[in-house]
């Protein structure tokens, strides 16, 4: 039986991969395999000789003598455990999501075009490089790179340049996404999952991240591409069109920001204090939306100055426009990792995994009785995240490895799992999302922006192995 769990997942993960030549949504695989996976355990549950516990991280003593009802209540306590764990990551996404783009509804982005005053095309890349690291690192990867790409189309009019400048834009949100606890969505999982700190992520990672995004920027800024000046700019990017955006701009990205700090006094987790963020965020929004609606509706010099809307409600606006799709992947993608391990295959896997992949001559320290985890093996796993989404590896490695939390070895997967989806376009939610809107080819973008991704992957790595002996 758990042969066939692991052909599902498989089979199910391979349809994830191919979902543009499918033409399928990945959310569907995503589902169907998470609900195949859970059914066939429940069939199954008298044929199983072992079982993990994910709360105490080790196999369960003496599952192989329990009797039906006794393995019952363990896969539904285990199968409370894991949605438990998932709804938090989920609630949480959903604030996050929530707020940018009640943002996004007093047109608050439309800020940030105030700091492009050039029209050198290295002084843009630059421009757009910060803009994209640190951003990521407040809105998330994702988020950051559909707002800086929309503002690029504005901005440089010639296609066959702008595709560079997402290209990099992909690098430099990945990067900036690995280095804070609400930049991307694995580092979110490793976060929430109390396997790293706020402030031990930064002094882990910020030095790699940064290198990350500088070296193959200081390297693409020598390329013909990126010399001379642009033609035809725009030169009405920065007028307002909300008297509200840079208000909603700073109070919402102020709020996100703040959640950390909410964690770290109160200790409660992290959606609560994303939660109090949007209640926060919204009140000020229904104020605004309703101030907007009025006066809107008494004369036409105001209507001219902040966009109509068909609900003068933000929030219910807001929520609909939130990427449900991905909010529902993630939930099937994680639920699916959690059967493979419920049943241990993780574990077992991660043990094979030690025992056949060679070290580097250097290796994660773990305390007595840990496994110690190959650098190689998270350098591995941050190559695959090229190929394989990122969400369901770091998943995986919660269930293969058990050191403490701020381990060194989680803030590794971090970066590696974070950054080293730049790789590919396909192996990042910033790159699938640059590529849509851009219709990036993947070939073009492995033949010129690759190369440049991972020299930047490997000399932050280089630049871990240094940091990591800070603690």
């Amino acid at each position: 039986m758990e042969t066939i769990v692991i052909l599902v997942f498989v089979f199910g993960y391979l349809a994830i991969t191919v979902e543009h030549s499918i033409k399928i949504d990945k959310l569907i695989p995503a589902l169907v395999m998470m609900a195949i996976s859970w059914a066939l355990i429940a069939l199954g549950i008298d044929s199983f000789t072992q079982w993990f516990d994910s709360a105490n991280h080790a196999l369960v003593d003496g599952f192989a003598s329990l009797e039906h009802e006794g393995r019952l209540e363990w896969m539904e306590e285990t199968l409370l455990h894991h949605l438990g764990k998932t709804a938090e990551i989920l609630v949480f996404l959903l604030g996050a999501m929530t707020i940018v783009e009640i943002i996004d509804y007093f047109d608050g982005f439309a800020t940030i075009k105030g700091f492009i005053k050039t029209k050198s095309k290295r002084r843009i890349l630059w421009i757009f490089g910060f803009l994209a690291f640190f951003l990521s690192a407040i809105i998330d990867n994702l988020t950051a790179t559909i707002v800086l790409i929309s503002i690029l189309q504005k901005l440089v009019h010639d296609r066959n340049v702008r595709i560079w400048y997402a290209g990099l834009i992909i690098i430099a949100a990945n990067a900036g996404g690995a280095w804070s606890p609400i930049g991307d969505v694995t580092t979110t999982m490793l976060w929430i999952g109390k396997k790293v700190t706020t402030g031990h992520l930064f002094a882990y990672l910020f030095l790699p991240s940064l290198l990350c995004m500088l070296v193959p920027f200081f390297i693409a800024s020598f390329l013909p591409t990126f010399k001379g000046k642009l033609e035809n700019q725009n030169e009405d990017l920065t007028r307002p069109k909300n008297k509200y955006s840079a208000t909603m701009l700073y109070l919402g990205l102020g709020g996100i920001v703040a959640v950390p700090i909410f964690k770290s006094v109160t200790h409660l987790p992290p959606y609560v204090g994303m939660m109090l963020a949007l209640g926060i965020v919204a009140t000020f929004a229904e104020i605004y939306s309703n101030t907007k609606f009025s006066m809107a509706s008494l004369t036409s010099q105001d209507s001219d100055e902040i966009p109509v809307r068909e609900s003068h409600s933000a929030v219910h606006h807001s929520l609909s426009k939130i990427e449900l799709p991905s909010i529902l992947f993630f939930l099937g993608i994680l639920m699916a990792v959690a059967a493979l391990e419920s049943l241990g295959i993780l574990f077992n896997f991660a043990g094979t995994l030690q025992d056949t992949v060679p070290t580097l001559g250097t290796e994660m320290a773990a305390p007595a009785g840990e496994v110690v985890v190959s650098d190689l093996v998270i350098l591995l796993l941050g190559l695959g995240s090229a190929v394989i989404d990122n969400v369901p590896l770091v998943a995986a490695s919660l269930g293969m490895f058990s050191q403490g939390i701020d381990n060194a070895l989680w803030h590794f997967i971090a970066y590696s799992a974070g950054t080293g989806g730049s790789m590919l376009i396909i192996g990042s939610a910033a790159g699938v999302v640059a590529m849509g809107m851009e219709k990036i080819d993947f070939f073009w973008y492995l033949k010129n922006i690759s190369w440049l991704a991972l020299i930047g992957f490997l000399s932050g790595a280089i630049a871990f192995f240094f940091t990591r002996t800070i603690f």
